[in-house]
C-alpha cells in the first residue's frame, strides 16, 4: 500500500514541486520510499509514497514499461501477481521488478483498459500512455482504496487522498450540497466534502485525454434476478463458499514482510484468523481492543479464539480518554464525519505499527456479501411484515414510550423520500428508514439560510439517481436489493475508510480484505438468499464454512457492531461541550450555534442518559466539521 499522485495539465506544464508536496502529504502513507517523475514535454507528472511489503529491494515507483511510453504509480496489493507474471514473460515482456503493481503496466500494454478484468485485488492507479496521450485512472471494484480528483484551470489533479490536492494546489473549500448530504444520508460515492474534488466511482476508470475527462464503470455487483436465481444446495454452497474463502486468504498471506490479523469475537475476523492459522506453519499475530464498557467489549471472545488458532494474541485497552485525545488527528486523517468507533480503530493501526507489523487482514466486506446486520435480516422478512415493529426497532435507542414519537417525527420529515425509494426500490430498505431518523433529528441544528438553500436537495433522490436502479436492483431479491444499495453508500464511504483504509494507512498500516475478494463475491452474489439469512441466522453459509476453523461458541453469536462507548461521557464529553460551546462552532456555516447549545443543555440535564446517547450521535459529525475547517482552513 501506498500513496499516488499525478498532474495533468492540458495547457502549461506540470512542476516537480507541485508533486513533490502532494507526495510529501501523503508521508504515512509510504513512509519507506518517495519518487517523482515528469514527462519531458512538461505537461503530466506522477508521484508515489512507497510502503514496501512486496519486492522490498527493486519496487520503487513510479514504473516504466521497456520503452518508456508507459508509466504507472500504484496504491494496493494486485493478487496472484506470479502466475500473471510468468504469463506475461512468456510473451516476451520484461520485467524491471518482481513487485506486483509492474504487471498492470504491462496487462495494460497487451489489453488496454481490459487489463481490470484480470487485476484481484485491493488498488487505485494513475498511468500516463505517451503513445495515445492518455491518462487512464483506475480504483477497485469496491472502494477499499481511495483516490481522488479535481479539474482546476484545465488542470488535472489525482491523488490518494484530499490533502494531497491541498498540497499539490487544490484549494480547500466546503461543498455545502455534500455536507448536507453527509449529514442527512452519506456522501454519495463520487464526491468528498470538498469543492471540485470528487472520487473516481468503485468498479470505475476515468479516462483523460487532451479534449475531455470521463469516468467508465469496469464492474458492478450484477446480483441475478430472483426468477433467474439458480438453486444451490447447502453443502454445495458451503463447500464452495469454504474453499473461496480459503484462497482469497491464502493470496493475502503473500508479503515480504510479517502479517497478522484484526481479531474481534465475531464471525468474519474469527475466520479470517482460523484460516490464516490453518494455512501457516508459525503463529499468526492477532490484534484486538478492549472496551471499559463491558456490553461492548469483546476481548475474552477474540482471546479464547487466538487460543483456539495458536495465534500470538496482542489485546489493547483504548480508553475513553485516548478516543478524545486522538480524535482530532483521526478526524484529519479520514477528512470526513466518524464515530468514536474509528478512533479506535485509528489508535489500534497505530499500536499494531508500533509492534513493527505494516500488514493485516481484516474482516471487513462479509456483512455485505453475506447479509449480516439485522437490518438486512428485517428486509429479506418483508414478505411477513409488522410494519409496526419494524419501525419502532428502526428508531434506535430509545425508551419506548418515545419511540413512536421518533418514527412519527422521520416519517413527516422524510415521508415524501421514503415513497420515493419505495417506488423506485420496491420497498424501504430498514438501514435507509433509520437513516430517516438522522434527518429528523439533525435538520433544527441547521442554520436557517444553509437549511433553506438546500430544502429542494433530494437526498435520497439523489443517492439513487447515481446508480443503475434498473440493470442493478428492479427485479432483484429484496435482500439483494438491499446488500447493492448499502454496497453503494455505507461500505465505501464508512466501512472501507473510516474503519478500513484511512484508519489503517494513517498508521502505515496495510489491510487486506479476503471477504473482498471479487471471485468470492461473484460467488456469493449467486447464492440463494436463503443460504445467507436462514431463518434467524445471519451468514449462514459463511457460518457453515467456518465451522472447521472457530469456535463452536463464534458460531452461534449474534452480529456484534464495533461499536465504541458513548461519545457524550468522560473526557469526550468533554471534548464536545468545549468544542461546541466555542468559536469553533459559530466559525461553520451550517449550522444555529443556539439550537446545538440547546441540545448541549437538554442532554446535560437528562438524568436517565437516553438523551446523551442520543444527542452524541447528532453532535458528532458537528465536532468532525469543526476539526476540518479548523485544520484544512476550509472556506465556506
Amino acid at each position: 500500500m501506498c500513496g499516488i499522485v499525478a498532474v495533468y495539465a492540458r495547457s502549461g506544464g506540470v512542476s516537480a514541486q507541485t508533486l513533490e508536496r502532494g507526495t510529501a502529504a501523503l508521508h504515512h502513507r509510504g513512509p519507506d520510499g518517495r519518487g517523482v517523475w515528469v514527462a519531458e514535454h512538461g505537461r503530466v507528472g506522477l508521484g508515489h509514497a512507497r510502503l514496501s511489503i512486496i519486492d522490498l529491494e527493486t519496487g520503487e515507483q513510479p514504473i516504466a514499461n521497456e520503452d518508456g511510453q508507459l508509466h504507472l504509480v500504484v496504491n494496493g496489493e494486485l493478487y496472484d501477481h506470479d502466475r500473471l507474471r510468468e504469463r506475461l514473460q512468456a510473451g516476451g515482456h520484461r520485467m524491471a521488478t518482481t513487485s506486483d503493481s509492474e504487471i498492470a503496466l504491462h496487462l495494460y500494454e497487451d489489453l488496454g483498459a481490459q487489463c481490470l478484468s484480470e487485476l484481484r485485488g485491493e488498488f487505485a492507479f494513475v498511468l500516463w500512455d505517451e503513445r495515445s496521450q492518455v491518462l487512464m485512472a483506475a480504483r477497485d471494484r469496491f472502494g477499499i482504496k481511495p483516490l481522488y480528483y479535481a479539474e482546476i484551470g484545465g488542470t488535472l489533479y489525482l491523488a490518494s487522498e484530499a490533502k494531497a490536492l491541498f498540497a499539490a494546489g487544490v484549494p480547500a473549500r466546503w461543498d455545502e450540497e455534500s455536507v448536507y448530504q453527509r449529514l442527512l444520508f452519506t456522501t454519495p460515492i463520487d464526491r468528498s466534502l470538498f469543492a471540485d474534488i470528487r472520487q473516481v466511482p468503485p468498479g470505475h476508470y476515468l479516462i483523460a485525454t487532451p479534449g475531455q475527462t470521463k469516468l467508465v464503470r469496469y464492474w458492478d455487483f450484477d446480483y441475478p434476478h430472483a426468477d433467474a436465481m439458480e438453486p444451490m444446495e447447502a453443502p454445495e454452497a458451503v463447500e464452495r463458499v469454504r474453499d473461496a474463502v480459503v484462497e482469497a486468504t491464502r493470496l493475502r498471506l503473500r508479503a515480504d514482510v510479517p502479517v497478522g490479523c484484526y481479531l474481534s469475537g465475531g464471525i468474519d475476523s474469527c475466520t479470517a484468523l482460523g484460516v490464516a492459522s490453518a494455512l501457516r506453519d508459525e503463529p499468526v499475530a492477532a490484534f484486538t481492543i478492549s472496551f471499559e464498557e463491558e456490553r461492548l467489549d469483546e476481548a475474552d471472545m477474540a482471546r479464547a479464539m487466538a487460543e483456539h488458532a495458536g495465534a500470538d494474541f496482542h489485546c489493547f485497552s483504548i480508553p475513553n480518554q485516548a478516543r478524545a485525545d486522538h480524535f482530532a488527528a483521526a478526524v484529519v486523517h479520514n477528512e470526513t464525519t466518524i464515530g468514536a468507533n474509528v478512533v479506535a480503530k485509528f489508535l489500534l493501526s497505530e499500536k499494531v505499527r508500533d509492534l513493527g507489523y505494516k500488514v493485516v487482514l481484516t474482516g471487513e466486506g462479509s456483512d455485505e456479501i453475506f447479509g449480516g446486520y439485522a437490518t438486512f435480516r428485517r428486509d429479506k422478512a418483508l414478505h411477513e411484515p409488522d410494519p409496526d415493529a419494524a419501525l419502532d426497532e428502526a428508531a434506535g435507542p430509545a425508551p419506548p414510550a418515545r419511540r413512536s414519537e421518533y418514527v412519527r417525527r422521520a416519517l413527516e420529515v422524510a415521508g415524501p423520500a421514503l415513497e420515493h425509494v419505495r417506488r423506485r426500490v420496491g420497498f424501504v430498505p430498514s438501514w435507509m428508514l433509520r437513516g430517516a431518523i438522522t434527518e429528523a433529528r439533525v435538520l433544527p441544528l441547521l442554520a436557517d439560510d444553509f437549511a433553506a438553500a438546500h430544502r429542494d436537495t433530494r437526498v435520497l433522490q439523489l443517492f439513487l439517481d447515481g446508480l443503475d436502479i434498473e440493470h442493478q436492483v428492479a427485479g432483484r431479491a429484496p435482500l439483494n436489493r438491499s446488500l447493492y444499495l448499502w454496497s453503494k453508500s455505507r461500505l465505501p464511504n464508512v466501512m472501507l475508510t473510516g474503519l478500513g483504509d484511512r484508519s489503517e494507512m494513517a498508521h502505515s498500516i496495510e489491510g487486506r480484505l479476503p471477504f473482498l475478494d471479487h471471485h468470492l463475491v461473484e460467488l456469493a452474489r449467486q447464492l440463494p438468499t436463503d443460504l445467507k439469512i436462514r431463518d434467524d441466522t445471519e451468514k449462514y453459509v459463511l457460518r457453515e464454512a467456518a465451522r472447521p476453523y472457530v469456535l463452536p461458541e463464534v458460531l452461534t453469536r449474534r452480529k456484534h457492531p464495533f461499536v465504541a462507548p458513548s461519545s457524550m461521557q468522560g473526557r469526550f464529553g468533554e471534548l464536545i461541550e468545549d468544542t461546541l460551546r466555542g468559536p469553533a462552532l459559530d466559525s461553520l456555516p451550517f449550522f444555529d450555534p443556539d439550537a446545538v447549545r440547546g441540545l448541549l443543555d437538554r442532554a446535560a440535564a437528562d438524568e436517565r442518559g437516553w438523551l446523551r446517547r442520543l444527542a452524541g450521535g447528532v453532535l458528532m459529525p458537528i465536532l468532525c466539521l469543526a476539526v476540518l475547517q479548523q485544520h484544512y482552513a476550509v472556506e465556506g
